[in-house]
């Protein structure tokens, strides 16, 4: 299997809620909801990637704080090390722009969306609160 998929989650809050986007359908995962996020390019800082990852996706306008833990995991045909970045919205509204769908939701309702399984301890974490 070749190296893993370096991916930047940018999770991005505004005013106590947190925005996800649904995965067109036709993609890897078409139809699931995930965070704004991407494959980093060469020589990028993950903080970067989700800033860029969030405008380009959405047109919402975000600044990295903080990264937590990467972790990996391994899907049957390719394996993603994931970065979640704590994210500040600046501005915009979500616009649909490379997504099917894009939602502000609160911790509590997180659990309603189907989520790719690799997020599922990130989605634990984050239903408590963030």
């Amino acid at each position: 299997m070749s190296s893993p998929v370096k991916v930047a989650l940018a999770l991005v809050v505004k005013g106590g809620r947190l925005l996800i986007t649904q995965r067109p359908a036709g993609t890897h995962l078409g139809g699931m909801w995930e965070f704004p996020g991407g494959k980093l390019r060469d020589g990028e800082l993950p903080e970067r990637c989700a800033e860029r990852e969030v405008l380009e996706e959405t047109g919402v306008r975000c600044r990295a704080e903080s990264c937590r833990p990467a972790f990996g995991f391994r899907y049957p045909e390719r394996e993603v090390w994931l970065i979640p970045v704590n994210c500040a919205w600046l501005e915009g509204e979500p616009e649909l722009l490379e997504v099917a769908d894009a939602r502000w939701v609160t911790a509590e309702e997180l659990s309603n969306f189907e989520f790719p399984e690799a997020n599922g301890e990130l989605i634990r974490e984050l239903s408590k609160g963030f």
